[in-house]
């Protein structure tokens, strides 16, 4: 039964259709369904009694499913604890790994489970490495590691790919080898892992000898390959290895391959390369191609210096998300078209919602075009109609517009008034903007300030 058809006024009130019902939204990430029959258990009183208090963990599953954490985490401290199984307390922590603002949420809920006595299995254990690889917890992860043996545990393989996986984005390609050496088992990701992690930090030349040895390449392994040649300046290596992938091994070029390589076209430069993978995007998917191919397009685009190419991708995008728009304002605040930025901007806020990288786009613009109103506005348009808390990245951003425009007393007020202590970008856009306009008495003091801001590093 799908969860669109569902007749929510003649709905028998049977704890078990809701399960089922429930189980289906989860299937399908059907949240606003999901959260229609929670209204409806709600009204009735169904989870209210304990014989059915099966289904809080049906409503706990949807909602960590859906990773609306708050939500989850409320419901999952509703069922008793002789109704909890490793599954929901499992789901909840994989939940909350992927809770970007509050990471710490992660961390604590592992150590509650460790402390209740719960039984850590991979899906559990594949969790907390992801969280300490997305926070470069080094620590924790290491504590992670201890656990399983402790606890005479195995490193079944998924277990093992996501440790490697924490080591390379923490940079120890050196314990990424010695995972990858101590399996007893190995499959494609963990070649791709290892792979990455020699590409990233060994240099590109390393990465081929380990490409070289794959039993088995999939798409990973090749768009690694090729991106780290294209992003390392070996255009023609990265161009002949795409040949062989397309032509020799029959192997397409999907939408992840495409973006890596475009993005690695835009840290190189390398506007020639790109501009053949926009024609195979074309012949592929036609003017309608992904988002995330046609977003990697228009920043190569723009960060090659072709900005009008760029906002012509732009504006063929079927769809533009707030990752396409940022890629878009930050390529004309880098090319001096802050004006055009603000003009655009209204349009941005009915597409999408404007997040942290917005901000720092129309402010970078503002700074490009010595827009000095326009960027106060907007600074505190952050709090007063966002609801967001300035970060330094959006100070920074008016201390060097600030600077630019010769205010440089109201850029030191401005620091003096930062919540946080200035770091060296803060500090170094000040001292260049006093250099630039003769005022060395003050630069003087901001050079003492940043070799104390570095020793209390």
């Amino acid at each position: 039964m799908k969860c669109s058809t569902i007749n929510f006024t003649t709905l028998q009130s049977l704890p078990a259709h809701f399960r089922s019902l429930l189980r289906s939204c989860v299937r399908n990430s059907s949240l606003s369904t999901g959260k229609k029959l929670h209204a409806v258990i709600l009204t009735s009183g169904l989870a209210s009694s304990s014989p059915n208090t099966f289904l809080l963990n049906a409503l706990h599953h949807l909602y960590a499913s859906c990773g609306v954490a708050s939500s989850a985490r409320h419901l999952f401290y509703q069922i008793p604890r002789s109704h909890k199984d490793v599954t929901d307390w499992t789901t909840l922590l994989s939940c909350l790994a992927q809770h970007r603002s509050k990471p710490s949420e992660g961390f604590c809920f592992f150590k509650e489970m460790r402390k209740e006595g719960v039984v850590l299995d991979d899906v559990a254990m594949i969790s907390v490495f992801v969280l300490c690889t997305r926070v470069e917890d080094l620590g924790m992860g290491r504590q992670a590691q201890g656990c399983l043996v402790k606890m005479g545990l195995g490193f079944g393989v998924k277990v093992c790919n996501a440790v490697m996986n924490m080591y390379v984005k923490c940079g120890l390609v050196e314990e990424v080898r010695r995972v990858f050496c101590e399996m007893n088992e190995r499959n494609v990701v963990s070649w791709s892992t290892l792979l990455e992690g020699v590409v990233k930090w060994e240099g590109v030349e390393n990465g081929r000898v380990v490409f070289d040895e794959m039993p088995e390449r999939n798409g990973v392994g090749w768009t690694i390959m090729i991106a780290g040649y294209v992003g390392n300046g070996f255009s023609r290596k990265g161009f002949l290895l795409l040949d062989e992938m397309v032509l020799r091994f029959r192997l397409g070029l999907n939408f992840v391959t495409l973006s890596s390589i475009l993005s690695a076209c835009a840290q190189s430069g390398d506007v020639l390369m790109g501009r053949w993978v926009h024609v195979y995007a074309l012949k592929g998917m036609g003017r309608e191609m992904h988002i995330m191919v046609g977003t990697a397009l228009l920043d190569m685009y723009a960060k090659c210096g072709l900005i009008d190419m760029a906002f012509k991708v732009f504006k063929y995008l079927p769809k533009r998300n707030v990752v396409a728009w940022n890629a878009m304002l930050g390529g004309l605040a880098m090319h001096g078209r802050g004006k055009f930025v603000l003009d655009i901007f209204p349009k941005m806020i009915e597409e999408a919602k404007p997040d942290d990288l917005t901000f720092m786009a129309v402010l970078s613009a503002c700074s490009h075009s010595g827009l000095v109103d326009q960027g106060y506005h907007y600074f505190h348009s952050l709090e007063s109609e966002y609801g967001t808390t300035p970060k330094i990245e959006h100070y920074a951003c008016m201390v060097d517009l600030l600077g630019r425009a010769g205010h440089l007393e109201e850029a030191v007020m401005l620091i003096k008034k930062m919540p946080m202590y200035p770091n060296e970008v803060v500090l170094g856009s000040l001292l260049g903007s006093c250099n630039a306009h003769g005022k060395l008495k003050l630069g003087r003091i901001i050079t003492f300030l940043q070799s104390d801001s570095s020793s209390n590093k």
